[in-house]
């Protein structure tokens, strides 16, 4: 096997090796029945327990409520953004927006093809470097729901809080902060993530759907654009991502041995604590891009004194074993994404790369 560099990309993202250990011996084989999952018929008892054990290891995780669905879907996230408009905003019909950052903006657009958008809160012109404070949040008196984006990968800016609806629907994309720390559920009606950044493969969404919410749905939508359909089709309204989807199971298994979402949310935080130290300690030759009450623990995103030196930094570190910190094409600079799957000893190699280069550099 060629040696594994330290994968800091915003996803599809690093997975646990354990995780790709399992999988690689199963590959051929799984359980011993002569063929591999992906070979296998979503109809059959053996993926029915895959699908089975993923939805258990999901609930276990990350205490999911019985009064909430789990649904598995293709698409990404990025057709969230059209699905959760398409099931709850309809044609006169209002829902408020909460815009932090590109992913935001993204999700904003889709809305508006279903209805009408308030958007209550917009950092666009301090460059969504910010959250809100929950006071500054002003609903409309008849939204059927509040969205946000809980952690932009992009900007590196994560809430530290949960948005309180006052009684209307909270519908929260999580796609890169899921599984890195728990979830007061009785904070939201709908949760949704693309599952390349802390789930599993790039390829699939997991929906966290609160059942009341599926009566809201009218009649009529297009099967597979429908949560309530999916939902009684146990996910399998057609043929789903089988293989990522037994991923999920053996991440959730893996996250349980390393003592679940807590254990995980406290070695986060101090993986982000070391890279952050070595941006604050910089004298100014790494400047993040958030504020710093708003920082992400799964996406730090920074620039060095010139977008040449940017590019430098990124190509020097490629060379050195430290892949995908080159930042999104919307903000440029460099983005280091460590999710739960990234160790310690990535960090500590890319601060040591840091200092060396500022050295060499500055």
């Amino acid at each position: 096997m060629s040696k594994r560099v330290y994968n800091f990309s915003a996803g599809p993202a690093a997975i646990p090796l354990p995780v790709l250990e399992r999988a690689q011996a199963e590959m051929l084989s799984l359980d011993g029945i002569g063929m591999s999952v992906m070979e296998i018929s979503h109809r059959s008892s053996h993926f029915e327990s895959i699908l089975a054990g993923a939805e258990q290891g999901l609930r276990d995780v990350l205490n999911v409520p019985d009064n909430f669905k789990i649904l598995f879907l293709q698409g990404g996230a990025s057709l969230q953004f059209s699905m959760v408009p398409m099931n709850f905003l309809a044609a006169g019909e209002t829902a408020d927006y909460v815009i932090t950052g590109f992913w935001g903006r993204k999700a904003l657009t889709e809305a508006r093809r279903c209805g009408n958008v308030n958007v209550i809160y917009s950092s666009a012109d301090g460059g969504y470097r910010t959250t809100p404070e929950q006071a500054e949040l002003n609903f409309s008196k008849d939204a059927k729901y509040v969205h946000y984006v809980a952690n932009e990968t992009i900007e590196g800016v994560e809430f530290q809080y949960d948005i309180n609806g006052s009684g209307i629907p909270v519908v929260c994309d999580m796609s890169s902060n899921i599984m890195s720390k728990p979830i007061n559920w009785e904070n939201f009606s709908l949760v949704y993530n693309g599952a390349q950044k802390n789930i599993g493969p790039s390829g699939l969404a997991v929906v966290f759907i609160r059942e009341d919410m599926l009566e809201r749905i009218p009649k009529g939508l297009h099967s597979l654009l429908d949560y309530r359909n999916i939902a009684e089709n146990g996910s399998m309204a057609n043929t789903p991502n089988t293989w990522a989807i037994y991923m999920v199971g053996l991440v959730c298994d893996w996250l349980k041995e390393q003592g679940g979402v807590a254990a995980m949310q406290t070695r986060n935080r101090e993986k982000a604590a070391v890279l952050y130290g070595a941006l604050d300690t910089s004298d100014g030759y790494f400047t993040g891009h958030a504020d710093r009450s708003v920082r992400s623990m799964m996406n730090v995103s920074f620039h060095l004194p010139s977008p040449d030196l940017d590019e430098r930094f990124c190509s020097e570190a490629e060379k050195n074993g430290l892949d995908g910190l080159r930042g999104h094409r919307s903000l440029g600079g460099v983005r280091a994404s460590i999710y739960n799957a990234f160790p310690r000893e990535g960090v500590t190699a890319l601060v040591d790369f840091m200092q060396d280069f500022a050295h060499r550099n500055g």
